[in-house]
């Protein structure tokens, strides 16, 4: 594969959650090792997930994660914040590509060409991979969160807006993890602020 070539794909997880950082991950896949069963993250199991990380981390020609904290989230909005993690993604890649594949409708601002394509994560291979990678990296990084914060369950949701989550939010009130920005945690704030 001639540097010229080099394709990476890029994607995000972690947009819809009340809680933890955004991840993206940038992939630049080995076309002389195809990787069997790459998919949209959403559609396969965690522990197919999982699988899958490993290979492609020992069989991509380059792969790199990154993230914007929740703090950035709240400062720029969900948006820009998962456009900064995919920039940093790819510029954390070892190698540079010559254009990236972002899953959705925007691209972050690169050194390199860049092409939105929606769907991306179920019509091209090195967008699947990257899509993998973020999810099972987010949902480590929720996992320790839980650790912390073993009241909000975010081993069960991830941080996702489930009922179990909304109750444990109005129980316990909102934590540092939580994105203050987001409706569903605003209001609670909101409301904490009107009864103090």
């Amino acid at each position: 594969m001639s540097q010229h070539h080099l394709v990476c794909g890029v994607d995000e997880a972690g947009r819809g959650p009340l809680a933890g950082p955004v991840y993206a991950a940038a992939v630049i896949l080995d076309s002389a090792v195809p990787i069997a069963g790459l998919a949209d993250s959403k559609k396969l199991t965690a522990r197919k997930r999982e699988v899958l990380a490993q290979q492609i981390k020992s069989q991509a020609a380059a792969w790199a994660v990154a993230s914007a904290t929740v703090e950035e989230i709240d400062a720029l909005n969900i948006l820009r914040a998962s456009l900064l993690a995919m920039r940093r993604a790819v510029q954390a890649l070892p190698i540079k590509p010559a254009e990236a594949l972002v899953d959705g409708l925007y691209c972050p601002e690169l050194d390199c060409a860049a092409r939105a394509i929606v769907k991306g994560d179920t019509k091209v291979a090195a967008i699947s991979a990257a899509s993998i990678l973020a999810k099972v990296a987010r949902d480590a990084r929720m996992l320790e969160l839980h650790q912390r914060h073993p009241q909000y369950r975010f081993d069960l949701h991830k941080g996702y807006p489930t009922a179990a989550h909304l109750a444990a939010l109005r129980e316990h009130g909102v934590s540092v993890v939580h994105r203050r920005s987001f409706a569903p945690v605003r209001l609670i704030i909101e409301a904490e602020d009107l009864t103090a």
